[in-house]
């Protein structure tokens, strides 16, 4: 006699679970669309808007999204009208001085605050935290004063120096290196491995990620920064291109809204390149290297 096995009744709370995940699917994939939309669309616009012609309306009913007569014509006008290459190449090197210094010091300084047992690690890690409080503003006389007396008013090194370093950046990589287990480093010291042996084998190998957080942030602020150029750089052939792109809208050259939205389309490639390229260790290191 053959026993009959009745199957479990399905569990009704497993079945209201499914039931929710499929009412709920759409309204999640709408809010993602919506966010994606607010996010890209402006972008989108304004290059599609660049690619148009002076004959074709940017606002109003005759408006369109994309253009009738895609033209490069707003992209040529940026090199002719401004040293754009000048601008780019400035930039680039701002961003390497920035990503250098904020690589090696908050490494550094990260590590150093990570390590117990040196007095002043308490009172060093709360004057970091609270400097992230003060705004640049409050500080910006006092840091062009200083620019002044060095002599590094109108030079690239003026306009990277007070980004040299960055709070956050530090805590960053801190909270790297206090993810690493003591019990690995205490191996290591049995195994008679010295402090800067444990510190290159074993504490820089596991802070990759965060470094290429430190990386992106500080190429994007670089890159952006408007502010603190636009009080130090003077001539023409230092300029940025934050600096370069305002140039654009100055009454020498005559105000055309597709020139200026090509120049920000120029300007916001390369962020894109770089964050692209970077974003599967970005979020890896921002998973595992976050600030706790």
């Amino acid at each position: 006699m053959s026993a009959h096995i009745e199957q479990p009744p399905a569990r009704p709370l497993l079945r209201r679970r499914r039931q929710r995940w499929s009412r709920t699917t759409p309204v999640r994939y709408a809010l993602l669309l919506l966010v994606l939309v607010i996010s890209i669309g402006p972008l989108l616009w304004q290059f599609l808007s660049s690619l148009k012609g002076s004959g074709e309306a940017l606002f109003g009913r005759d408006a369109t999204l994309f253009p009738q007569s895609p033209t490069l014509d707003a992209y040529v006008t940026i090199f002719r009208q401004i040293p754009m290459d000048a601008y780019l190449t400035n930039s680039a090197i701002v961003c390497a001085l920035t990503i250098a210094s904020q690589v090696v010091l908050p490494t550094a300084a990260g590590y150093m605050l990570s390590r117990r047992g040196w007095r002043g690690r308490r009172v060093t890690f709360t004057v970091l935290i609270v400097s992230m409080v003060v705004p640049f503003e409050s500080i910006m006389v006092s840091l062009f004063l200083m620019t002044q007396e060095l002599g590094l008013l109108d030079t690239l090194v003026g306009a990277w120096l007070p980004g040299a370093v960055s709070a956050m950046n530090v805590l960053i990589m801190r909270a790297a290196f206090t993810a690493v287990p003591d019990e690995i480093e205490d191996a290591a010291f049995l195994d008679g491995a010295s402090e800067w042996q444990r510190f290159t084998a074993l504490f820089l190998p596991s802070s990759i990620g965060a470094m290429l957080v430190v990386v992106v942030n500080s190429f994007i602020t670089a890159w952006d920064d408007f502010l603190w150029p636009l009080l130090v750089l003077r001539s023409e052939s230092s300029f940025t291109v934050s600096l370069g792109l305002a140039r654009l809208s100055a009454s020498s050259f005559g105000f055309d809204p597709r020139v200026v939205m090509a120049g920000s389309i120029i300007a916001v490639v390369p962020v894109l390149v770089v964050f692209i390229v970077l974003q599967r260790w970005f979020h890896r290191g921002v998973a595992a290297g976050g600030v706790k």
